[in-house]
């Protein structure tokens, strides 16, 4: 196997093992048996346990940061204000039902989490909220929402809302579709609009 792709083998085996183990009980043997690989193997790779679940933390980052830029935009584009609100919770929960491990480490997270991966998760939510009070503040300018609308608890709301349908669509996806969320939300928002 070309050494990258042993790399990514081995990322996803320690992903594995977390979602199965929790951090505490995470070993290089366990990665190593869910790899199906010896421990020699592993240490090819990485020097040790923390390097390995810091390239995990890295890798499952990016690939969240990388998906949540596709729905919360830097700027908005021609979209009606309401329709990329709304879009914007398809988006998210298209993305939690693509990667779920990923999502499942950032919002339900587990016991004995490290403080590193708690502050990442916390930076990119800070970088999320963000955006979507830039792009509350913008509906507002455009009056499809209220003007006299809390901007800020407005943006935390919807960022909440979007991670709870995240966690709800990860454990009990039959009860909670990510259609039904998206559904509600389009009601929600022309309720808003027009008040």
């Amino acid at each position: 196997m070309p050494p990258e792709q042993r790399r990514e083998q081995l990322i996803d085996a320690a992903l594995e093992v977390i979602l199965e183990r929790g951090y505490a009980r995470i070993s290089i043997e366990a990665i190593a048996r869910a790899a199906g690989i010896t421990r020699p193997v592993v240490y090819d790779h990485f020097p040790n346990l923390n390097r390995l679940l810091h390239a995990v933390i890295e890798r499952e980052e990016r690939l969240s940061l990388e998906q949540l830029d596709h729905v919360v935009p830097e700027e908005p584009d021609a979209q009606e204000p309401r329709d990329l609100l709304a879009g914007g919770l398809a988006g998210f929960l298209a993305a939690v039902t693509n990667r779920p491990a990923t999502w499942r480490i950032i919002l339900l997270p587990l016991e004995g989490t490290p403080p590193i991966v708690r502050q990442h998760v916390q930076d990119g939510r800070a970088r999320v909220l963000e955006r979507i009070q830039r792009l509350v503040s913008w509906a507002v300018e455009r009056r499809q929402l209220p003007r006299d609308l809390d901007v800020e608890l407005t943006a935390r709301a919807i960022r909440d809302f979007c991670e709870q349908a995240g966690r709800m669509v990860l454990t009990d996806a039959k009860r909670y579709p990510p259609e039904r969320y998206e559904r509600f939300a389009q009601d929600f928002l022309r309720l808003l609009a027009r008040s």
